[in-house]
């Protein structure tokens, strides 16, 4: 672990000061107060510095020993749902946001999985937003990153667009954006955005993915800023009583998996599902409390080759 270093020469005296507290601290183990009084500052001056530095993203720490309790949950939750591989991040708290535990599990297995030449398809969401920070990236030759959705104007962090921007590049790869809403006005300008405005050209790269890493939302809120202006408070509530429980790129689904029938999945721009589940390598990256019974029905949705979500997920998940 050692933190990120700037061209010789570019660091500001208060850069030097954090990455010299941010190697004592974490490399060679050394107490705050030992710190403070090598560096000559505060204690105080110590905290803020290594929270600055996680702020900055500076510092990445990664855990190899596995929990065997989670092992056990996630060997279950294999035979179960018929997943190649399950990985389940502890959390503790069934009432708290697993979303940063759930991220850099995610980081850590995304790392590993990217090779040159592959065609990677991209979800949005706060959880595959906040993984960027736990990805290793690097060089990868005749790399592609194609967004499975539509962008959220409202939106910047979470903005599917701005996610698979930044994705593409961690590896130096082309990233190819879809140029319209995620959910248009109506079924006609969905269609004449598809047939004459090129968008079914982006979409036919979908069919030929070799990774896609997805995530799922619920419904039981309209809180999260993506969707304001897209879904009003009146259309999820007419979802619900359509029998939907969550959505995999905006394609709300009932709890059997099912997409329902309701207007508002007829005016999406996004890959269909259907397309997604011939992708050899589905990864599904979510979990938390108000996502639970979406994650069940996304588990039959999808059928993820791999799974990544927080231990309290998966105990309900087994439910």
């Amino acid at each position: 672990m050692q933190p990120e270093r700037q061209a010789p020469g570019a660091q500001s005296e208060a850069d030097r000061l954090r990455a010299r507290a941010v190697w004592l601290y974490h490399v060679e183990g050394i107490t705050q107060n030992d710190i403070a009084q090598q560096l000559g500052i505060s204690r105080v001056m110590v905290v803020r510095l290594l929270a600055d530095a996680r702020r900055r993203n500076e510092v990445r720490v990664t855990v190899s020993a596995p929990l065997a309790e989670l092992t056990e949950i996630e060997r279950r939750i294999e035979k179960t749902y018929g997943v190649n591989r399950v990985i389940v991040a502890p959390f503790a708290s069934a009432e708290e946001d697993p979303v940063r535990v759930i991220a850099a599990a995610a980081g850590a297995f995304i790392s590993g999985l990217m090779t040159s030449g592959m065609t990677v398809g991209v979800g949005w969401g706060r959880t595959l937003y906040n993984s960027l920070p736990f990805i290793s990236g690097e060089t990868l030759d005749d790399f592609r990153v194609v967004s499975l959705l539509g962008g959220i104007a409202a939106a910047r962090r979470f903005n599917p667009a701005e996610f698979a921007w930044q994705f593409a590049e961690l590896f130096q790869g082309e990233g190819f954006l879809i140029p319209a809403p995620a959910v248009v006005d109506s079924p006609e300008t969905k269609h004449a955005l598809l047939e004459r405005c090129g968008l079914a050209a982006i979409f036919e790269m979908a069919s030929k993915l070799d990774v896609a890493l997805l995530s799922v939302g619920g419904i039981s809120t309209l809180t999260t800023s993506y969707r304001t202006g897209y879904i009003t408070e009146a259309e999820r509530r007419s979802l619900i009583e359509a029998g939907a429980v969550g959505d995999v790129l905006y394609n709300f689904i009932s709890e059997d998996g099912k997409p329902v029938q309701h207007q508002v999945n007829d005016r999406v721009i996004s890959a269909e599902l259907g397309l997604i589940r011939r992708c050899p390598e589905r990864v599904l990256i979510s979990g938390g409390k108000d996502k639970r019974i979406a994650m069940k029905a996304a588990m039959h949705t999808l059928m993820p080759t791999t799974l990544i979500t927080d231990e309290q997920t998966a105990i309900c998940l087994l439910q």
